[in-house]
């Protein structure tokens, strides 16, 4: 069966190469761009309504209703939509068993002003957090306990990278991110009243017996270093993740999905359907 798109078959074409560029963050930063691979993702993104660019996909798939259905709104989005072959898809997503639909998003950030700082809420902070997978799975833990947005301090990784946005399982399209120097963030957090709870090893009691507050900052710090004196220094309160065993310390995402869901705990899982 025919596709009514333009058909790719080489991986030295122009708009081939622009897409293979964007698994580096050069390119990203220089055009924008960032990928997302696999229809269930390409569609999150298109019901939190992000902006397509450019769209790979398998022949084979175009033809199919459902897949055929989203690459028309994805063209009537503004998308430039292509069938590909699959030595094109291996190429662009750099995986033996691609994905058969590749599209390129618009990036977006919010500003800590556009974060809502009105009534009851929750966000989480990561300062200078380096693992893309650590950082995915922190936006997917902050998503399904319903936070108000994730707050990326200092130098941390690109949240737009290929790991970061398939470790989000497509959470990162339906979470406000935004970026922050440490002075900027806590202005921000003093001024909007929030209390700022951060996981620590120097903390001195657990993490659920922490005062969290109406209005609350999970901070965590980097995998390696945690955070420096100087920002815990500014922190409301230091608590520690209790363990009993041979390891002295939590995978950084594992220990953000305990505090996590510690403060909505807190607050009788308000939100939750279940």
């Amino acid at each position: 069966m025919t596709t009514p798109f333009e058909h790719i078959t080489s991986t030295a074409n122009d708009t081939v190469k622009l897409l293979k560029s964007l698994n580096a963050k050069k390119a990203r930063a220089e055009t924008g761009l960032f990928l997302a691979e696999g229809a269930r993702l390409v569609e999150e993104a298109m019901v939190h309504g992000w902006s397509p660019a450019y769209v790979l996909a398998g022949s084979d798939a175009a033809s199919r209703p459902r897949t055929a259905d989203l690459l028309a709104r994805l063209k009537k989005a503004g998308a430039r939509v292509l069938t590909a072959s699959e030595k094109v898809l291996v190429s662009v997503s750099r995986k033996d068993n691609p994905q058969t639909l590749i599209a390129a998003f618009r990036q977006k950030l919010s500003r800590l002003a556009d974060l809502d700082a009105a009534g009851p809420r929750r966000w989480v902070a990561l300062y200078e957090v380096r693992d893309p997978g650590n950082l995915g799975t922190i936006v997917r833990t902050a998503d399904a306990s319903g936070v108000d947005g994730v707050i990326l301090v200092g130098q941390c990784c690109d949240p737009f990278s290929v790991e970061a946005v398939r470790a989000t399982m497509g959470s990162l399209f339906a979470m406000k991110l935004a970026t922050a120097d440490f002075a900027t963030f806590d202005a921000w957090r003093r001024k909007a009243g929030a209390r700022v709870v951060a996981a620590s090893m120097h903390g001195k009691q657990r993490h659920d017996r922490a005062d969290y507050g109406d209005r609350s900052i999970v901070l965590m710090g980097n995998e390696q270093a945690g955070l420096p004196a100087d920002v815990e220094a500014t922190c409301d309160e230091l608590v520690r993740i209790p363990m009993n065993g041979a390891a002295d310390s939590l995978n950084l995402a594992a220990a953000a999905a305990v505090m996590i869901y510690e403060v909505w705990r807190g607050r009788g899982y308000n939100g939750s359907d279940q």
